[in-house]
């Protein structure tokens, strides 16, 4: 069996095909025509290793080879493994103090049905026009956390495969079920529709909840046990009027007239915490 270090094939030109397939899906924060996706750091490869998520390629600096025999014991004896030198590494990630470690893996795919046969488990969370990658990350991490039946990411949101986005999840983003487009430019154009989410879900039986800093049921009269979808929108705008007339229910979370709004993804985290909190009162009694 090859060591570490002797598994590792040393590249110098940026024209390598792995080379290329990285830089692109780092580029676009989006997988490649290969189903590849970009992902760097140390813990974040570490909980990609966890959730089982298949690698294509891993890259190593040069200066950080020393990591190899962390990580590729963990990592499958034909998974193709890079060293780069340092400035190559740093002109491919997006990160400005990099880890040295990156990889090309294959997140796993889920359509609307599986996550609807996990409604048992909790609320489908739906996101819609959230732009801000930590806020998407956030509540990603909340919705495994509380134990959410998975997400669905709406037109005009970003790209779960956002560097910032990975990060902020903490790993959640690997293994909570997402159904989502994917969209190239800023406009998002190829994420999921919003109508047609919610065409399928009423007709599925799901009750569908809205949430709103200000006016609606408080958050603490909402019945949340039951299969339910719940929709958060833009950090700003919110959501759409077209989106708000489908809605079952607005939910509303009390808070001092001094603060406006929440942060998308607070308020995100104190509903399926609640939603959360209930079932498991619920299966008590």
């Amino acid at each position: 069996m090859l060591s570490a270090q002797q598994r590792l094939r040393r590249v110098e030109g940026r024209h390598n095909p792995l080379v290329k397939q990285l830089r692109l899906a780092f580029s676009r924060a989006e997988p490649t025509e290969s189903g590849d996706c970009a992902i760097e750091g140390l813990r974040i490869l570490e909980e990609a290793i966890r959730s089982g998520l298949r690698f294509s390629a891993v890259f190593f600096r040069e200066s950080a080879q020393d990591r190899a025999e962390r990580l590729l014991p963990q990592i499958g004896a034909q998974v193709e493994t890079l060293l780069l030198p340092d400035k190559l590494f740093d002109s491919l990630v997006p990160s400005e103090s990099p880890q040295g470690v990156a990889a090309l893996v294959r997140f796993k795919q889920f359509s609307l049905d599986d996550l609807v046969e996990r409604l048992h488990v909790g609320p489908i969370v739906v996101i819609a026009g959230l732009q801000d990658p930590g806020n998407l990350g956030t509540i990603l991490r909340s919705a495994e956390a509380f134990g959410s039946a998975g997400a669905v990411l709406g037109e005009g949101t970003v790209s779960p495969f956002n560097s910032k986005v990975i990060r902020a999840s903490a790993g959640s983003v690997f293994r909570l079920p997402m159904v989502h487009g994917q969209a190239h430019g800023p406009a998002n154009s190829g994420r999921v529709k919003l109508e047609e989410i919610s065409q399928k879900l009423r007709a599925q039986g799901v009750r569908q909840f809205a949430t709103s800093s200000h006016k609606g049921t408080p958050l603490d009269q909402t019945d949340l046990k039951a299969a339910a979808a719940i929709f958060f929108g833009n950090e700003g705008a919110g959501l759409s009027r077209e989106v708000m007339a489908k809605m079952d229910e607005t939910i509303a979370i009390p808070h001092t007239t001094q603060v406006e709004s929440l942060n998308a993804g607070v308020a995100a985290s104190i509903v399926l915490y609640e939603a959360a909190r209930q079932r498991k009162n619920a299966l008590s009694c």
